[in-house]
């Protein structure tokens, strides 16, 4: 089959490798029918995960059809469409008896961590979603099985992969309550999805932080928000500060370790001191108003140097972040689709076909064209 592999600095390459196999009696295997390119695949693309291997098979959304089944699966059959959510849960464990598949004990045995697909032996050793099949493992729970009278579309169906549950996620993890103000920093996919969340959940301001001019725009063409340049804003924090009359009640960091490094942090991060910028974080910090929320949703690395703890401290912030779990935010989301009480498609900006990946991600990767999501066809 034909799979996007990792090659090295910025180098992805679609290569034929072998076809997954049936491993357990519990695994299943699907043919990908849609597939996308993550935000949190450009610390992949960007070597920022040293356990990454040359030739390893990236990607962790997918929806697809049942091709093969375990002899111990009753959950799903051949022929049906199934979501697949990026994170990998046994179905058995504390973790995921208390909606937090994410941190399932028993998918990551290279670590305490949770497991996900295509992100290396730091969360599971799973091969990943961008490719013609993908193996999924502990398949009486981790697919979730479309119905047959399902009239929401494919592209909307990938989003409910990752994108919409991890931005579902932070609005319920932060707190955020109606008429609250949020400032949500970063507007990307998983930004804008935020943004939408954040009014449908009653917020009475929303306002955003990007350095891209055209994600930006797209914000204010579609979100109704009020929008702020990173890098253009001359005093940011005190400005910020000032029009929430001292701060906003949550801040939602939707950038993570992908922020713009200073020169002192690059260098610590070739040298494995760090995992990427505080630069976004250390902005929360001067932004959220005494008492207030900081939610973390953006991708970070396992050690950073010069964490403001003080001021999160002083100012009695609480502080809240993690890997979102999928599963339990599936029903929701769907009805909310359903009914079309939430539409999201606005965020998907390019449909590529499977071949096309390595222009995919530089395309991504360089914000060219108004790029935003891109879903890949198989």
């Amino acid at each position: 089959m034909k799979a996007v592999t990792y090659q090295g600095f910025k180098h992805v390459k679609v290569k034929e490798v072998q076809n997954p196999k049936l491993e357990k009696d519990d695994d299943i295997v699907i043919n990908v029918t849609s597939t996308s390119i993550c935000g949190s695949d450009l610390h992949l693309y960007h070597g920022l995960i040293p356990s990454l291997e040359k030739d390893y098979i990236i990607g962790h959304e997918a929806i697809g059809i049942v091709s093969e089944v375990g002899k111990a699966i009753d959950h799903v059959k051949k022929g049906d469409k199934v979501i697949i959510p990026y994170t990998i849960g046994c179905g058995e464990c504390f973790y995921c008896h208390h909606s937090l598949d994410s941190q399932c004990d028993n998918a990551n045995i290279e670590g305490e961590i949770g497991a996900c697909y295509g992100y290396s032996r730091l969360l599971g050793d799973f091969d990943g979603c961008l490719a013609e099949q993908l193996r999924v493992p502990f398949a009486n729970f981790n697919p979730i099985l479309v119905p047959n009278n399902c009239e929401i579309d494919d592209d909307l169906l990938l989003l409910m992969t990752d994108a919409l549950p991890t931005a579902y996620w932070a609005i319920e993890n932060s707190g955020l309550k109606s008429g609250d103000t949020v400032i949500i920093l970063g507007s990307g996919p998983i930004g804008l999805l935020t943004q939408k969340l954040a009014w449908l959940k009653g917020a009475e301001r929303v306002i955003v932080v990007d350095r891209v001019d055209y994600r930006l725009q797209h914000a204010q063409n579609t979100n109704k928000v009020e929008t702020y340049h990173f890098d253009k804003t001359k005093e940011l924090p005190f400005i910020l500060k000032e029009i929430t009359n001292g701060g906003a009640d949550v801040v939602i960091d939707c950038v993570g370790m992908s922020g713009k490094m200073k020169p002192v942090e690059i260098v610590e991060t070739a040298l494995r001191l760090q995992g990427g910028s505080l630069q976004t974080i250390e902005l929360a910090s001067q932004i959220v108003r005494k008492g207030g929320t900081v939610q973390l949703i953006g991708i970070y690395g396992t050690r950073y140097n010069t964490f403001p703890l003080g001021d999160f401290y002083i100012r009695n912030i609480t502080l809240k972040m993690g890997l979102a779990p999928v599963k339990p935010y599936f029903q929701p989301l769907y009805a909310m689709l359903n009914n079309e009480k939430l539409d999201p498609r606005d965020i998907i900006s390019h449909r590529i076909s499977l071949e096309a990946a390595e222009e995919g991600f530089q395309m991504f990767n360089n914000r060219s064209n108004n790029c935003l999501k891109i879903i890949l066809k198989p």
